[in-house]
């Protein structure tokens, strides 16, 4: 049985169609792919992310944004939502509307069972041609787990992976330091809670 064609749709297109509908999709290579739900953990992540770097970026120039705010790579590629973006210095948008950023400083993702391949692969790839991109941090929601790449030049990335309590993230390019206990507050895993 033959597949039906694709319909690829330019990222004009894919901006209007996303200014109005109900809910969110990603845009990469002309296709257009809806974002799953997150559950009670991913956004208790979130929130947690956003309110700690908020508070430490406070008076430096610099913004933090949770999940509605789209990152855009390239200029015909992806329309990307990171769970949690930050940005350093000026910020630069992709049009007047001021709803897609273009460079941004740290990109942060919840990984949950419907997005982490994608996370790990595609959406990494991705956001990698980001010249202004110093920090890509991924946030395991069932066990305490980050991994955080740190840029070393155009093509290299150093990861460093976090699973103690005692071990900090820290986002040098934006001075921030999060502890494991304010990211995972409120957060009981399965086999065993965070202390």
């Amino acid at each position: 049985m033959a597949s039906l064609p694709k319909t690829y749709y330019t990222p004009e297109q894919y901006l209007e169609m996303e200014r109005r509908a109900d809910y969110k999709s990603e845009y990469i290579d002309g296709q257009f792919h809806p974002m799953p739900l997150a559950n009670e953990a991913h956004n208790v992540i979130n929130v947690n992310l956003a309110a700690e770097i908020g508070t430490q970026l406070c008076g430096k120039d610099a913004r933090v944004y949770i999940s509605n705010m789209r990152v855009r790579v390239g200029v015909h590629t992806a329309f990307l939502y990171p769970d949690v973006v930050a940005v350093c210095g000026d910020r630069q948008f992709d049009d007047m509307q001021k709803d897609t950023l273009i460079n941004p400083t740290i990109i942060i993702e919840v990984l949950s069972p419907e997005t982490e391949l994608k996370d790990r692969g595609e959406k990494f790839a991705h956001y990698q041609r980001l010249p202004s991109l110093t920090d890509y941090v991924l946030i395991s929601q069932d066990k305490m787990r980050i991994e955080h790449y740190v840029r070393q030049d155009e093509n290299h990335w150093l990861l460093s992976v976090i699973t103690q309590t005692q071990d900090n993230l820290t986002l040098q390019s934006i001075d921030c330091v999060l502890t494991p206990a304010a990211i995972y507050e409120n957060i009981e895993f399965a086999d065993s809670p965070l202390p």
